[in-house]
């Protein structure tokens, strides 16, 4: 299945895929721990200009059954270094640590309304569906652990909001059924993530030439979500046409929790948006469009046609010695071939740079600069 039609999806009032600025995530959800430390995240994010900043809506006491079942991570352990150190801890533990109530999601919606940053979240169940359709988020994601709960997917697909859908560790067919669960519930405002596993996650499995196998397969917009440390991955992304890029951030890399230590610093977070902004400026367009005040500063070191002997009037240009210097301000050295047969009109010393002025041309052969 491939599409030569690429779909441009809306996100609220936004406008995300090609021809449209990069959507820039910034992921709060795996790094807060409660209501006051995830507004500190959210006024970090819009500080930095984000578009958006995501959180995870999940259940611990519904979502895992194994409350023993370990977890294993990497952690920052040296600062200056950069090493790490691996990890376990319960997976219970580390989601409970981000459950909120609803009453304090609300809060944490309206305080992004405030900031003019949009919120949105990954969601685990229904009622956690029904809670961003009241809070009017302009998008749901679904997790890659959740890539094959099609009843799941079905349910938010029927809000008709923006859906997102992480793919980590998801073979393309599982990827073409969920999203053909979307588009049987009339929901074509999808984005698909390429989303590589572990925290962090190893080089090798990146894969950011999936990115644009995503859009030809689906047609759809397509994100990188980054989990690996620093971010030349996300620039590298997004010159390879990811349409939104998704990055995790934190107050403190040196926290020994999950997902921290591969996160942005407050002082990191503008940086990162603004040098995704550079690169979209640079990237420029895939036509050569030359602008006029290009054309005019090409000339100081392109080439002229001047005389290195002096011509005489009725003599062919041909048929004078002639050197090509610079500026480019005369007759270039493109034009020479058709004109060896023009003739001087006048007399014109050594050194003379020549203008179509001072031949007579062949008007067959005239070529305008």
């Amino acid at each position: 299945m491939f599409c030569t039609e690429q779909k441009v999806v809306s996100f609220g009032k936004r406008k995300i895929g090609n021809g449209h600025p990069c959507f820039i995530v910034l992921e709060a959800g795996p790094t807060h721990d409660g209501l006051e430390t995830a507004k500190e995240l959210v006024r970090h994010a819009a500080e930095a200009g984000a578009d958006a900043v995501k959180f995870q809506i999940l259940d611990p006491e519904r979502l895992v059954a194994d409350k023993k079942q370990l977890f294993s991570f990497d952690i920052l352990a040296n600062r200056e270094t950069g090493e790490t150190k691996k990890v376990s801890e319960p997976l219970y533990d580390i989601l409970k640590r981000r459950a909120m109530e609803h009453d304090e999601w609300r809060k944490l919606k309206k305080y992004s309304d405030s900031l003019g940053l949009s919120f949105f979240a990954t969601v685990g169940f229904e009622d956690e569906i029904e809670l961003l359709e009241e809070l009017g988020c302009d998008s749901i994601k679904i997790a890659s652990a959740d890539v094959n709960h099609i009843p799941l997917i079905r349910r938010a697909a029927r809000t008709g909001i923006c859906l997102q859908l992480d793919t980590g560790n998801s073979s393309l067919g599982e990827i073409e059924m969920a999203v053909d669960a979307i588009r049987s519930e009339g929901n074509e405002n999808i984005i698909i993530h390429q989303c590589p596993s572990g925290y962090p996650a190893r080089l090798d499995s990146v894969n950011l030439n999936i990115v644009p196998t995503l859009k030809q397969m689906f047609g759809y917009p397509a994100a990188y979500s980054d989990h690996v440390l620093g971010w030349e991955m996300d620039i590298a992304a997004v010159a390879m046409g990811a349409n939104l890029v998704e990055k995790t951030i934190t107050l403190d890399r040196m926290t020994p929790q999950v997902e921290h230590a591969m996160s942005l610093e407050p002082k990191d977070m503008a940086g990162f948006v603004q040098s995704i902004r550079d690169l979209e400026v640079a990237m420029g367009s895939s036509r050569r469009i030359l602008k006029p005040e290009e054309l005019e500063k090409r000339k100081a070191i392109r080439r002229s046609i001047h005389l290195a002997e002096p011509a005489k009037e009725g003599q062919r240009l041909g048929d004078v010695k002639v050197e090509f210097r610079r500026p480019g301000h005369g007759i270039g050295p493109d034009h020479y071939e058709m004109l060896t047969d023009a003739v001087f009109i006048k007399d014109c010393p050594a050194g003379q740079r020549l203008s179509f002025q001072d031949l007579l041309q062949d008007k067959d052969k005239v070529c305008a600069v």
